[in-house]
């Protein structure tokens, strides 16, 4: 819709999870190869955790995508809704079984044993991912449990994702599933993006397609996308995507911060991270003094609403930028 007003050769914020797109800051590297190990090596269970629309289906795709996992067969289940009897229908679907095996438990697991051990002697490996896994009932992860006993005297043959947001780790935790948390080979989760990272990906998103990151959004603006995106992806994709169309409307070339606190303040977001955001960055790499100066603009800022705090957390943005990666962006 925007494209050709903004000279671009495609929409960079659509919500997609494209692995052509992906973006990989160190926590989201380190997610995605404890996946692709988990998957290659057949590890009996890895848990990925992440807040809704940090990218774990993403992840998810480009390690079931890379070269590590060419010899993966993944089946994915991402209904977590399921009764007992359903779950065990959808795995005879997933395993193509029919007939009585498909009624019956034993049978049903006889045959996904014998499938499983076909594959492997031909170098194959079958993987099962259930997504949204923090809402399985305690019946279903039982039955996860048992799949995960599938297995030769040297290997398993079922390795097995759990993904969920942060609820499943604590679901692990209860006693009736302690058997099911000493299966865990492998733990990992995707944090929410830090201020340079949330600038990077706009800036990655944009370049990909074909824009340049400082003609589309000020400094100021990307500084607030994070504040109000609390560098959840799919948020900012959200507030980018809709700046961009309001943009538009308004015939702006750029993207200022006026043109993202409408956005917000249409979609009822509030700021997650405030101004200290940048205090805390700027105390890493330029030294305590400069983040006391920052942390006190940003305080004042706090309290004196949406446009003071603006006004005052992006004072010092030109000199701080160097430090946080917004320098790919222009001050305005």
């Amino acid at each position: 819709m925007y494209a050709t007003h903004y000279h671009l050769q495609s929409p960079p914020f659509e919500l997609t999870t494209d692995p052509t797109h992906l973006f990989l800051p160190p926590g989201h590297r380190e997610a995605l190869a404890n996946l692709e190990y988990g998957l290659s090596k057949g590890k009996a269970l890895t848990v990925l955790t992440g807040e809704p629309g940090t990218g774990k289906t993403t992840l998810l795709r480009a390690a079931l995508g890379s070269e590590h996992c060419r010899h993966v067969r993944c089946l994915y289940i991402n209904n977590p809704a399921l009764t007992r009897h359903e779950f065990l229908a959808t795995l005879a679907l997933l395993f193509d079984v029919d007939g009585d095996a498909a009624r019956s438990k034993p049978l049903l697991l006889d045959r996904i044993d014998r499938t499983l051990r076909e594959r492997r002697s031909t170098g194959g490996t079958t993987a099962l991912i259930v997504d949204e896994a923090q809402a399985l009932s305690t019946d279903l992860l039982e039955e996860i449990r048992l799949l995960a006993n599938i297995e030769t005297a040297t290997e398993k043959l079922l390795p097995l994702v759990l993904s969920g947001q942060p609820e499943l780790a604590a679901r692990l935790d209860e006693p009736s599933l302690r058997q099911l948390k000493q299966r865990v080979a492998l733990r990992c989760e995707v944090p929410a993006f830090r201020l340079p990272e949330t600038a990077a990906y706009i800036a990655t998103r944009i370049r990909a397609a074909g824009g340049r990151p400082e003609r589309l959004f000020t400094r100021e603006a990307v500084h607030l996308i994070h504040d109000y995106s609390g560098g959840i992806a799919r948020t900012i994709n959200v507030i980018c995507d809709n700046a961009l169309v309001t943009g538009m409307a308004l015939d702006r070339q750029t993207v200022d911060s006026e043109i993202v606190l409408e956005v917000c303040r249409d979609f009822a977001l509030s700021a997650k991270q405030g101004a200290s955001t940048v205090a805390a960055a700027v105390a890493s790499e330029s030294g305590a003094s400069e983040a006391r100066a920052s942390e006190a603009g940003a305080s004042e800022a706090r309290a004196s609403g949406d446009a003071a705090h603006h006004a005052t957390a992006t004072a010092g943005l030109d000199r701080a930028g160097e430090f946080l990666g917004l320098r790919m962006f222009r001050s305005r």
